[in-house]
């Protein structure tokens, strides 16, 4: 068993997978996040600030959000976070289009053509090689 302590309350709990917040920690914060979305929803034009300040939820936590990918935002929103690769502005994710194929790219490199390699084929030795007596 995985006992852990909350990063939020402090409280012990048996840790399994993802954030280490307890249950109702977690719980909690999936409800600013509802919170969140809905007024995202209502307000397109509102920035990070305003959302934060009417919703009561720290500016990097919605960050965050949108860099996981949970919050999107419509092309007409101010909302744009950096891209980790080259810094262009996006709406959400870690990464632009661009830097995504780039990636994509260099990975199937990294791995090959993508055929698996053939195994070296060893010369067959002649007769005469082959009833030789060999000492150790």
């Amino acid at each position: 068993m995985n006992v852990r302590n909350c990063r939020k309350c402090g409280r012990i709990f048996n840790y399994v997978v993802g954030p280490i917040f307890c249950p109702r920690c977690r719980e909690e914060q999936e409800a600013k996040f509802q919170e969140v979305k809905k007024y995202v929803q209502d307000h397109h034009g509102a920035d990070i600030q305003e959302v934060s300040s009417e919703c009561d939820v720290d500016p990097g936590q919605i960050r965050q959000w949108i860099r996981e990918e949970r919050l999107q935002f419509a092309d007409d929103s101010p909302i744009r976070i950096a891209c980790e690769g080259c810094g262009a502005m996006i709406r959400s994710g870690r990464y632009c289009d661009k830097c995504k194929t780039e990636m994509a790219t260099g990975f199937k490199h990294a791995m090959g053509s993508g055929k698996p390699a053939e195994p070296e084929k060893k010369p067959t030795p002649s007769k005469s090689e082959r009833d030789k007596m060999r000492f150790l």
